[in-house]
């Protein structure tokens, strides 16, 4: 491969990263911001209708505020983006469990990840021959448009 080509393909692949995190970020502010609402209309409820700045407080940031006390009155940028990636990470963790635990138990095993993959062909298998074949992709989401499938999610092939 040419390094042209190669250079192309690395600035391709910075610009979806840098894509998708900007999706992520904007996606993640707006979940903030909902939490946000919610506990403040639950204090809100809570009391009455009304809400001293205490009561404000307390709901704004109460995780934020108990990871500066367990530091010991100060949270450095490394010890803010751990608790951050810790809490992304199990909150991640916790849907994929929920999406592939047959039994309901908070486990995964294989039987649990080879059923949601039965299921998930199962359901692309549109003539229940055993195969997917690229018309039975859907034409967007999760599974459209995978160029190593050769398609462009229309039933045509990528130029």
């Amino acid at each position: 491969m040419r390094k042209s080509t190669k250079l192309a393909l690395a600035f391709v692949a910075l610009a979806g990263a840098v894509g998708t995190t900007a999706y992520a970020e904007n996606n993640a502010s707006e979940k903030m911001r909902e939490g946000t609402m919610m506990r403040l209309d639950k204090a809100m409820s809570d009391s009455g209708g009304t809400i001293t700045f205490d009561q404000f407080s307390g709901a704004m940031n109460a995780r934020l505020k108990k990871l500066v006390a367990d530091n010991g009155g100060k949270l450095t940028v490394a010890q803010l983006a751990d608790a951050l990636e810790k809490a992304r990470f199990e909150r991640m963790a916790k849907r994929i469990i929920a999406r592939y635990d047959s039994k309901g138990d908070g486990t995964l095993t294989s039987d649990d990840i080879t059923g949601r993959e039965k299921k998930v062909f199962a359901m692309l298998d549109k003539n229940n021959d055993g195969k997917i074949e690229k018309r039975e992709l859907p034409k967007g989401g999760r599974f459209g448009r995978h160029h190593r499938w050769g398609g462009d999610g229309n039933g045509g092939d990528v130029q």
